[in-house]
């Protein structure tokens, strides 16, 4: 695309400036806002539609596995976050303190929720008793908060909103089931409905979350070639059992530590939709995903508004009665000029444009947002082969991303191969020893950090041995290990 040409859609191109790009998109969009309050967003509708939908289709997978809903407080006392000895210094820097309330000081202070093991952990020491109250399965949507230092709409949040879950089983191999089966879910979602070609795996030791056994996430690489983690799964022991007394009775009559998990998936996910469809015209959200799929546009002249309204609105019904989301736009004011390049900077799929001849021909024109080119379409197809369309556009997305993903991740054996492949952009997959020293060394040489180690599936994942790129010891893994410039 050329500057001419981008720059009828307000926001620079990707190659130029990404970071300005992604920033602009984010508020031309109408996605969110910055917000008076340093470090927070304010969603705006468009970009809460996006979000509720993720919000539905996660919590209705989650019903269908057993969970319920409930709701804890925002605020957990501070001692609550000091009990368990990883999990608070994994926190500290990030906590926001309450130390009053109205004009009383507090004896003790509370925090804001950076994350809810805590409190939930002194909640089940007094609900399970036996291990017929187990399995316990729930989750919650809210707000989290965390003192980001540098925030990016999104991204890194002040506070940012998420769907937590938080399970008590009676064994390990019970856990870690739940572990697994909620990684898979994640991966699964962000694969059929979002489009994203994440890699699952389990994070290093240094890399897995305060207070967590173990921790397995899914990355996203984005189209500037960093990372995103999209989502955690954690099998969490008996850690936080232990720490607030999470006792029940077994079946051989004597008392056991419950052993627990947590999982989440944000609101950074449309960060990741955002980064890894986007072009240089702004959005490309995916069909699944997308709050309006089919935009149609009615051209009108001061004699024949009421007319053509009307025939967008019966095309719009019907659409809709083949259960599209679909939107007509009536805005006036604003050319049809303007109204293309906006319905395309918001990433709507498909735009059906409906003018005066049209209708007397009985055709419309109809424009994916991934094609240039125009198509005429009889008015008594559109309907039938929308489905079809937006399945189309849904698969391409996946397969750029896909392609993009492969062409950007690159094998290696030397540490000189390791750092050019990252100064280049890409991510790298290597052998590691596991020694947290030796990452921490990678970190500060090449702002490289771990991502995670693959599970055995479709990307990047297959057994081998080797020796470390960094050491020369032997692989802690027996898989290769992929790293990447993080956001």
């Amino acid at each position: 695309m050329t500057d001419a040409k981008a720059a009828q859609y307000g926001v620079p191109l990707q190659s130029e400036d990404f970071n300005e790009w992604y920033n602009q998109v984010v508020i031309k969009a109408d996605l969110a806002d910055y917000s008076p309050v340093r470090g927070c967003m304010v969603v705006k509708p468009y970009g809460y539609a996006v979000w509720e939908r993720i919000n539905r289709d996660m919590e209705d997978a989650f019903r269908a596995t057993g969970h319920e809903g409930l709701l804890f407080p925002t605020l957990i006392p501070m001692n609550f976050i000091t009990k368990e000895a990883d999990h608070v210094e994994g926190f500290a820097p990030e906590l926001f303190t309450v130390t009053k309330i109205g004009t009383e000081v507090l004896e003790e202070p509370y925090v804001m929720r950076p994350t809810s093991e805590t409190i939930i952990g002194h909640m089940w020491a007094q609900w399970l008793n036996s291990y017929r109250d187990l399995p316990f399965l729930h989750y919650q949507a809210g707000a989290v908060f965390r003192a980001e230092l540098r925030t990016k709409l999104f991204l890194r949040t002040a506070e940012f909103y998420w769907q937590e879950g938080h399970t008590a089983h009676e064994n390990e191999g019970e856990a870690r089931a739940e572990v697994l089966q909620q990684l898979d879910l994640y991966h699964r979602y962000s694969r059929d409905v979002l489009a994203l070609p994440v890699i699952r795996g389990r994070k290093t030791d240094s890399e897995r979350f305060a207070g967590a056994v173990e921790t397995y996430s899914i990355e996203g690489m984005m189209r500037d070639g960093k990372a995103l983690q999209s989502g955690t799964s954690h099998y969490l022991g008996q850690n936080f059992a232990k720490a607030f007394e999470v006792k029940f009775q077994g079946r051989d009559q004597k008392e056991h530590y419950v052993h627990t998990t947590s999982w989440a998936i944000s609101s950074r996910i449309i960060g990741a939709i955002i980064m890894t469809h986007g072009d240089d015209k702004g959005l490309r959200l995916p069909p699944r995903i997308a709050p309006v799929q089919v935009v149609i546009v009615p051209i009108t002249r001061k004699d024949n508004t009421e007319a053509m309204y009307a025939a967008a609105d019966e095309l719009a019904a019907e659409l809709a009665s083949a259960g599209h989301r679909v939107r007509v736009d009536k805005r006036e004011g604003v050319s049809n000029g303007f109204k293309y390049n906006d319905w395309e900077l918001k990433g709507v799929p498909v735009r059906i444009e409906l003018g005066p001849r049209d209708l007397e021909a009985s055709v419309v024109v109809v424009k994916d947002r991934d094609s240039d080119a125009k198509e005429t379409v009889s008015r008594a197809d559109v309907v039938a082969h929308m489905q079809a369309r937006l399945e189309r556009i849904q698969q391409a997305l996946y397969d750029r991303a896909l392609d993009f993903l492969e062409e950007n991740t690159v094998t290696v054996d030397t540490y000189d191969d390791f750092k050019a492949a990252i100064e280049a952009g890409k991510w790298v997959r290597a052998f590691h020893c596991g020694d947290p020293e030796s990452e921490k060394q990678i970190a500060e040489e090449t702002k490289a950090k771990t991502r995670n180690v693959p599970m055995d599936d479709e990307l990047f994942g297959e057994p081998e041995e080797g020796v470390c790129v960094h050491t020369g010891k032997p692989s802690a893994y027996g898989k290769r290990v992929i790293f990447g410039r993080q956001y």
